[in-house]
């Protein structure tokens, strides 16, 4: 009897991908080559290998779930937001904390949303996950850089004319108040915002598989929180044996630089809560036996 078999892609756009200049098309406003705001190191390889597992396993596959970063320009975790105490705008990976916005040393360029970002710092440092990341401005709406890396883009079409189905899009991010990291609920769910709440539809969809495969970018954050928050919801819905359902590709992603300890730490944690670490030459054998080949 076929599985089902589901390939959740976490962020495979391109501005999380060092490509080379083939990749890079023209942007006529500058006169130059578009070029990845956040690139990851390897990100580019893993979505090759991940193309190739879903040209050559589609058959295989039931279902294909892909989120995307969805970002304004003006957003809370982006250089557009603060103000150093010099009057500058932070560098790209400068972490801020509640403290140091008491401190004046950031302030929100709109001196009115200091209260607001205030009360996310202090809640968003309550929870112990993580602290706010000055990221280089992303995946921003309507962009380039939004798109998906071009060899996935191709290989889920693929997938989709074969299955007569449709890839899943779920986009995340474009509250500007909050981080949103993982496809399943941002960082500091806005209770105004529904899409930054628990994605209940998500876990049901994925809740349907006999197997949950997760790939993508960057394995230390999107893909760590995403993961994190799809296990905590199997848990508590089916059990801690549930976790057997959940399989991470490690050769589809790669961590940010600077962040392979974190990321390492991630992939243990997982592997030793019952989640399953594997290659995509692994994967790939499963979804050639499940298509009967």
């Amino acid at each position: 009897m076929k599985r089902n078999l589901h390939l959740l892609v976490i962020d495979p756009q391109n501005d999380f991908c060092d490509l080379p200049t083939a990749y890079l098309p023209e942007n006529p406003a500058t006169k130059g080559l578009h070029a990845p705001a956040l690139p990851v190191p390897g990100a580019h390889q893993d979505m090759l290998r991940l193309a190739g597992l879903i040209n050559r396993g589609r058959h295989g596959l039931t279902a294909i779930s892909v989120t995307l970063d969805s970002h304004h320009r003006y957003d809370i975790a982006h250089p557009t937001f603060w103000l150093t105490a010099e009057g500058a705008p932070p560098a790209p990976f400068t972490q801020i904390t509640a403290a140091e916005v008491r401190a004046a040393s950031y302030l929100p360029r709109d001196r009115t949303a200091l209260p607001r970002a205030l009360a996310y710092l202090d809640a968003l440092e309550q929870a112990d996950r993580y602290r706010l990341m000055v990221w280089p401005v992303h995946c921003e709406i309507g962009s380039w850089g939004h798109n998906v890396h071009e060899d996935v883009r191709s290989a889920y079409n693929r997938w989709e004319d074969a299955a007569l189905g449709t890839v899943t899009k779920i986009a995340k991010g474009s509250n500007p108040w909050t981080e949103h990291y993982s496809a399943v609920m941002a960082e500091v769910p806005d209770h105004a915002d529904p899409d930054t709440q628990l994605n209940r539809k998500l876990i049901d969809h994925l809740a349907e598989a006999d197997l949950v495969y997760i790939a993508g970018e960057a394995g230390s954050h999107c893909v760590k929180a995403t993961t994190e928050h799809i296990a905590a919801q199997f848990v508590a819905r089916f059990g801690e044996d549930s976790l057997g359902r959940l399989v991470l590709i490690t050769d589809c992603m790669s961590p940010v630089a600077g962040f392979c300890d974190q990321y390492q730490d991630f992939l243990e944690d997982m592997e030793e809560s019952g989640v399953r670490l594997a290659q995509s030459g692994d994967v790939l054998q499963e979804l050639l036996v499940n298509a009967g080949r």
